[in-house]
């Protein structure tokens, strides 16, 4: 039987029950990726991650409950916070080593980690607005591409009132799709769906802000801002552009603590 340490982690929220949930599990070696996927299936969050520390290096995997993921701004928050409170780590940078090569870092500053992120500047597309529409119920200013589609809407209120067609969403080209709008009371809100990776509205995420900050800095002239992500559960994040990086920031606190109990029926899946 093997024993593996698991959290759940509610991130870019300093309290309970709001927030994007994470499932955090810490690993001496890297499990089959057929297990790992049938982990993050049955914690059926938008993202389970993987973490094994050699000597010093950190290394991180992500996979929501149909695939594994290149890249995923909740679940690596979520993981830094668990290294901290959970395994006694000093430095207040942490460094992820990655499947593709990159390296993340996490910076701690009392109670808000930041992340350092690619930015994913977005091209405008010209895309038939029709099926965007028809997606949506709205229609779009604009409408960009780079990781994910970018929906630009007129104001918050419509990004409120969006009730999202998931059959059509899934259907479309790209992999997620983020709306988004200036904000009220912060620089600018946003929402996110991604029914392809068996997410259909993501709480809070960090991903869709490597895409998010570049447009939005460009747009206001800012070079530092305040997101709000308005899913039901919402999220605050605190975003910079730095050229061909962003920095993404917010907090984070642990839900749930406690074991994958693994024997080797499930270990040879």
């Amino acid at each position: 039987m093997e024993r593996i340490k698991i959290f759940q982690v509610d991130a870019f929220t300093n309290n309970l029950f709001s927030g994007n949930p994470a499932a955090v599990c810490l690993l001496d070696n890297w499990l089959a990726d057929k297990v790992m996927q049938s982990i993050a299936l049955e914690n059926n969050l938008s993202e389970t991650a993987f973490i094994i520390k050699k000597k010093d290096k950190f290394f991180l995997r992500w996979f929501t409950p149909k695939v594994e993921i290149d890249l995923c701004g909740h679940a690596t928050l979520a993981s830094a916070h668990i290294i901290y409170s959970e395994m006694n780590y000093s430095s207040d940078i942490i460094e992820f080593n990655i499947k593709s090569g990159d390296v993340l870092s996490v910076n701690r500053n009392n109670n808000l980690l930041t992340m350092n992120f690619p930015a994913y500047e977005p091209k405008i597309v010209d895309q038939n607005l029709d099926e965007i529409y028809d997606a949506f119920g709205v229609r779009p200013k604009f409408f960009f591409y780079n990781k994910y589609g970018l929906a630009v809407f007129k104001n918050e209120e419509e990004i409120i009132k969006i009730v999202p067609n998931l059959n059509l969403i899934e259907k479309l080209f790209y992999n997620g799709i983020i709306v988004t709008a200036p904000g009220e009371n912060v620089d600018f809100v946003s929402r996110f769906f991604a029914p392809k990776f068996g997410i259909p509205e993501d709480p809070v995420t960090g991903g869709a802000h490597c895409e998010l900050i570049p447009y939005w800095s460009k747009q206001l002239n800012k070079k530092n801002m305040i997101a709000k992500q308005l899913s039901k559960r919402g999220g605050v994040i605190h975003c910079s552009h730095l050229g061909d990086r962003v920095i993404i920031g917010g907090e984070a606190t642990t839900y749930m603590k406690g074991e994958l109990l693994l024997g080797t029926k499930e270990l040879l899946i």
